[in-house]
């Protein structure tokens, strides 16, 4: 191959590469590939010119047919030469031009000579093209050859078989299933890559039968491979089957979990990290499984080389995402990473042990990191304000701190997706803890003041007027907003006018300035901002004495009631008529899932991009949802709506989740449902719910749905009674009950009156947990202290056997529904003891602490003490009742 020329610049140190190809055309290189006809043939020229058609065809040079059939019957004749360097081109080339059927026959006899050869170099490369060449009928008359290619003495020979085993079986399985003997012996050889190529072909034979694969496994675990890569290889097929097995309900001892540990033993370092690695992502993987794993990993962050470094630490990245307590004792060696040349690695160990530090730790993180954030890109910086945030979000009373840092690298330089990364941050943390709200606020003011970014000040804007007038000095920030409409482009400034009206509009004592500065707007340049203040003058009244409109107001600054995604399916279906369309007419349902969604679920979003706080979807839309339904407006107001619960699996034909909502003395069921057959109609939608399992249960009313066309979301409801303020449980059966009608799929009209049909969906439970809002405090001692303490009700439970104490502690937590305050859902791997508090609502709006203390003896034995103050009583004994009844 002709090598790339490297010139030296005469005024440059540095050294400029030119491409040798720079510049050549199709038409030039098929002339020069008449060179292949000569006579004397010149291997070195005849080479070169292969290199540069290679090099078109790589480059999506697209070839005619009788330009390729030129060039490939040219390339036939140079299989006289003995060039062994010019043989391989010609192989190559082969290859990439891939002729066709009625043309491989002229190659077909040259190639199986070579296959044949007595020169090994030839053998392989011949059964690579013949493999890539050829179709199924002339398979079977080389498939022999091929046979024993497999069992060759020579290993290049056989790993040249097995890699074009592992092609053809995509196109020729049943012909490749046949050599499953001769694979089987090739497993055994000696030769590192053919054990591992025969380890991987045999496995793709096998992949269907669960059973095959686990017998082949067994063998081989019990020490018959000796070459890395097929160990590596045996380490991923191992932990497929631990998979299989625990998604088939197999409980017990994990098999093969001997095999995978003895292998962080091994003398090949790849083998000790993929081991390491498959042991970490076990399901359901127990301290004591993870400890052997995490030690060899430990070992790795001192290693010298920086491979070795970056794999441990971003396997311990990934493990302190679930068990930061079991990373906690490699953070002395992370420390020292941060200081690493390697900033990949650098910023690894950053968010590691922001994941895995503790309380007491977090100011001297946040100094190490101050002096490491200028040294590093900004896509690794980004990372790093991830882990910030969440870091705060563990530890609410360190906000202050963490606040500051990322108000800091706020004003430094930086690009796009860098600065939006740190204001997404300060949102959630804004947020997420009440207390952090005004200081969050105005980091985000002095922000905007030199933001060079369109997006982030107007998104930035629209928070503050969410957000600004609910704080205690709404009027601080307005010299921050009116300071946009001077200095800001007219995007910006018609943002800052819509803040200015929603502070006048929800701040009385400041409608009068609000108003003074909106009549300066009216004289703005830009004809969106004139508009606006117009508008909100007019809403706001001249002269500021005028009453609000409540319904403008809640028109213009309100959420919409429907979601934009009704909104959008609405218009676009409505088709232009003497009726206008009608805003009531948009579904108010809040759309389910998309299916793709469901398959692939990606990163929640958080910030500005995540819902605003009465979002569409939230619990503010479900209260007006139910109010609209006649048969749920008198059930009072909405306590809390659970979380989607699936009823159905992703790749079904009718997706349905529910949504549990619960009042005072009443339960409504919301199943979303969604047709995701193309040709299908469904009609008079609705599910039959038996509740002879919820005895205290009875059924109100039901809405069904009158029309469900496909891939558009709709809604059916089922109401139940229940006693009064009782937290009552019980287990649904449910059943999707419809009329079913075939569609035209080019007018959408149906082609048949349809047929009546069910679908058995999932049970559904209603439990003591979805009476109880698992709602946080940042400060968790003061809030206990302030409640009175005549309401405390202590006592002790025995738990029984677990295997470990962080089991314990979440089987409680998700008992009672609470929410674990001050990072107590943590628990060490090795603790014998542990305290957990847990705040909440409970149902009929009373406020719930519990302090949990936990306690395991020798033989894995828990005890837990439970302290309950409620604002009710009766409350903290209706607590106890549920954990001495779960």
């Amino acid at each position: 191959m002709a090598q790339p020329l490297v010139k030296k610049d005469d005024d440059h140190d540095d050294e400029l590469e030119y491409s040798p190809f720079m510049g050549i055309e199709k038409g030039a290189v098929l002339q020069e590939a008449r060179v292949f006809n000569d006579p004397q043939l010149d291997p070195r020229r005849c080479s070169q010119v292969i290199t540069k058609l290679l090099y078109l065809l790589n480059q999506g040079e697209a070839f005619t047919k009788v330009e390729a059939t030129e060039v490939f019957f040219s390339v036939t004749k140079l299989f006289q030469s003995k060039d062994t360097g010019l043989r391989r081109m010609v192989y190559l080339i082969i290859k990439e031009l891939s002729p066709s059927a009625d043309e491989v026959i002229i190659v077909t006899s040259s190639l199986m000579k070579d296959m044949n050869s007595k020169i090994d170099m030839y053998r392989a490369n011949a059964i690579r093209v013949l493999c890539r060449i050829i179709d199924g009928t002339l398979l079977t008359q080389i498939e022999r050859y091929l046979k024993q290619a497999i069992v060759d003495k020579n290993p290049v020979v056989s790993s040249a078989a097995l890699v074009s085993g592992l092609h053809m079986l995509k196109t020729n399985p049943e012909i490749v299933k046949r050599w499953s003997n001769e694979v089987q012996e090739a497993v055994q050889s000696r030769a590192a890559l053919v054990q591992f190529h025969a380890l991987a072909l045999l496995h793709q034979i096998r992949q269907n039968d669960r059973l095959a694969v686990s017998k082949l496994v067994g063998t081989l675990t019990r020490g018959a491979v000796r070459s890395p890569l097929a160990q590596c290889l045996l380490i991923r097929y191992t932990s497929q089957i631990i998979r299989d097995m625990s998604n088939h309900g197999q409980s017990g001892e994990r098999p093969f979990y001997d095999f995978l540990e003895s292998c962080l033993r091994h003398k090949a370092e790849m083998v000790i990290l993929e081991a390491a690695r498959a042991i970490t992502e076990l399901d359901g993987v127990t301290s004591r499984e993870l400890t052997p794993a995490i030690t060899v990993l430990q070992l790795f962050l001192s290693s010298p080389k920086p491979v070795l470094r970056f794999a441990a630490v971003r396997t311990l990245n990934k493990v302190a995402m679930t068990h930061p307590m079991a990373v906690t004792n490699c953070n002395i060696d992370m420390e020292s990473l941060i200081s690493d040349q390697n900033r990949s690695i650098a910023t690894l160990a950053i968010t590691t042990l922001l994941k895995t530090g503790n309380e007491s730790s977090v100011e001297r993180l946040m100094k190490q990191i101050t002096n490491f954030m200028s040294d590093i890109a900004d896509e690794f910086k980004i990372v790093v304000v991830d882990a910030i945030r969440s870091l705060c979000l563990k530890f609410p009373l360190k906000y202050r701190s963490l606040m500051n840092f990322l108000s800091n690298i706020l004003r430094e330089e930086g690009g796009f997706e860098y600065k939006r990364a740190i204001v997404d941050s300060i949102v959630t943390i804004i947020r997420d803890i009440p207390d952090a709200k005004e200081n969050g606020l105005l980091h985000l003011c002095e922000f905007i003041e030199d933001c060079e970014f369109t997006y982030l000040s107007t998104q930035i804007l629209h928070f503050l007027g969410i957000e600004g007038p609910n704080t205690s000095d709404p009027s601080k920030y307005i010299r921050y907003i009116y300071n946009r409409v001077h200095l800001e482009n007219a995007t910006v400034r018609a943002a800052a006018v819509c803040t200015l009206a929603k502070f006048g509009s929800m701040v009385e004592a400041l409608k009068p300035r609000i108003t003074v500065l909106l009549k300066r707007c009216i004289y703005d340049s830009d004809d969106e901002v004139r508009d606006r203040a117009t508008l909100f003058l007019s809403i706001l009244g001249n002269d500021g004495l005028v009453g609000t409109d409540n319904d403008s107001i809640e028109f213009l600054f309100g959420s919409l009631e429907a979601p934009l995604v009704n909104m959008e399916t609405s218009l676009k279906n409505y088709e232009p008529s003497e009726e206008a369309f009608d805003v009531d007419s948009v579904p108010k349902e809040v759309k389910s899932q998309p299916l793709a969604e469901k398959k692939a679920k990606g990163k929640k979003p958080t910030g500005l991009g995540a819902p605003l706080p009465a979002p569409v979807s939230g619990f503010d839309a479900y209260e007006r949802i139910l109010s609209s339904i006649p048969e749920f407006a008198t059930f009072g107001k909405l306590f809390k709506s659970s979380s989607p619960v699936e009823l159905t699996e992703a790749e079904t034909e009718y997706s349905v989740n529910v949504v549990k909502h619960i009042f005072e003395s009443h339960v409504v069921f919301q199943y979303n449902c969604t047709n995701t057959v193309p040709e299908q109609l469904l009609e008079r939608v609705n599910v039959i719910v038996d509740a002879s399992e919820a005895e205290e249960f009875s059924e109100l009313s039901s809405k069904p749905l009158n029309s469900l066309p496909y891939d558009s979301p709709g809604q059916t409801f089922v109401a139940f009674e229940k006693p009064e303020g009782v937290p009552a449980v019980g287990k649904f059966s449910n059943t999707l009950t419809f009329i079913v009608k075939e569609v035209e799929q080019s007018t959408g009209e149906p082609l048949d009156d349809g047929v009546e049909d069910e679908y058995q969906l999932e049970d559904l439970e209603v439990v003591a947990a979805d009476y109880m809002v698992n709602v946080g405090v940042s400060n968790f001692r003061n809030a206990w202290e302030n409640m009175d303490e005549e309401n405390e009700l202590v006592d002790e439970y025995g738990l029984g056997p677990r295997d470990s104490l962080g089991e314990a502690v979440k089987a409680v937590t998700d008992l009672l529904g609470m929410q674990s305050c001050e990072g107590t859902e943590t628990v060490a791997s090795n603790a014998r003891s542990h305290t957990s508090l847990l705040s909440g609502l409970y149902i009929g709006n009373v406020k719930v602490l519990v302090k949990a203390q936990f306690g395991m003896d020798s033989s894995k034995e828990i005890v837990m003490k439970l302290a309950v103050r409620a604002e009710d009583p009766s409350v903290s004994d209706a607590i106890h009742a549920l954990v001495a009844n779960g």
